[in-house]
């Protein structure tokens, strides 16, 4: 664990205008090519998968086409999955994991659920490695009705016209080193408010629904991980990223207030999974394998206990 010392960060005095996002927009980068990273591995797949454009985001001078990737064998008898990867772009583990669980595991499910697969909400936070938006928004507090994040609108919207029940949905994280040192910073500038910095925390945990922990699906889930890579130990206080734990490696957030991803589909079965890719007990390719073990991990137990499922 990266023990750090708790403390008060600094805060600007005034919360920030349109000037202060232009500039810290101008300061912003782009670092990678989400085309040749993300969007070109996504083609093989249209020999198995329905891939769809869903929508489309114009940050000038770019412009970033959004995917979705579905099972072809749509049933509405069948549970619907909804797996979500790189809402914040900069973590790559989720977006990769995604992929990867499309590549190599998603046709062993698809006899069983409609699989909806999201694999980056927000390219441009994945090139200039991003929490927020170019507007200074974080996606991943924007999933509610009249939400000024497009990327979180986009998916929303898209997700409604599908008409269906989201059994399950399943969105791909990590917490990393750049949270303390970059993003609570920003974060507490932008807002002039203050934050505190936490222990970023060495290995892999969850983030349930406090209004709808599924307790044994988180379980089940952490149990799968392990097969791959750690799993998150408790601060001295007992906690995991300032929460208490509800069990081994899983804390609970109150999803729908927050505006997290997993709060707009009101799943029976949802969790935000949280890699730490920063650890020196891990490569970049065991994140990737404990974001598609978590999948398959919360796959398997609705199978075994979620009666639409059998």
């Amino acid at each position: 664990m990266k023990e750090q010392q708790a403390n008060t960060l600094e805060t600007a005095t005034k919360k920030w205008g349109p000037e202060e996002k232009a500039t810290w927009f101008c300061k912003q980068k782009i670092q990678r090519s989400y085309h040749n990273k993300v969007v070109t591995r996504l083609a093989p797949l249209r020999e198995s998968f329905e891939v769809v454009q869903y929508g489309e985001l114009i940050y000038a001078p770019n412009r970033y086409w959004l995917y979705i990737v579905k099972t072809r064998a749509w049933d509405n008898s069948k549970p619907t999955i909804l797996i979500t990867g790189g809402v914040h772009g900069y973590e790559s583990s989720g977006i990769h994991g995604a992929i990867r669980f499309l590549e190599k595991e998603a046709l062993n499910y698809s006899e069983k659920f409609n699989l909806v697969v999201a694999p980056c909400v927000s390219p441009w936070g994945y090139e200039t490695i991003n929490r927020w938006n170019p507007q200074a928004i974080d996606p991943n507090r924007s999933f509610f009705d009249a939400s000024q994040s497009q990327e979180s609108a986009s998916l929303m919207k898209y997700i409604a016209s599908l008409n269906t029940e989201i059994t399950a949905h399943i969105d791909l994280h990590e917490t990393t080193d750049s949270d303390n040192s970059e993003f609570r910073p920003a974060l507490a500038a932008r807002d002039a408010v203050q934050h505190t910095i936490w222990n970023i925390p060495d290995g892999f945990y969850l983030v349930g629904d406090s209004e709808n922990p599924v307790h044994d699906f988180q379980r089940a889930i952490i149990n799968s991980v392990k097969k791959v890579t750690h799993i998150a130990p408790p601060d001295n206080d007992g906690k995991i990223i300032g929460e208490l734990l509800a069990q081994q490696g899983v804390v609970n957030y109150s999803c729908r207030k927050l505006g997290l991803c997993t709060g707009f589909t009101n799943g029976l079965y949802s969790t935000t999974t949280e890699v730490y890719p920063d650890s020196p007990k891990v490569t970049e390719q065991d994140c990737i394998n404990a974001q598609v073990a978590a999948i398959t991990g919360g796959l398997d137990y609705i199978i075994n206990y979620h009666s639409g499922a059998e």
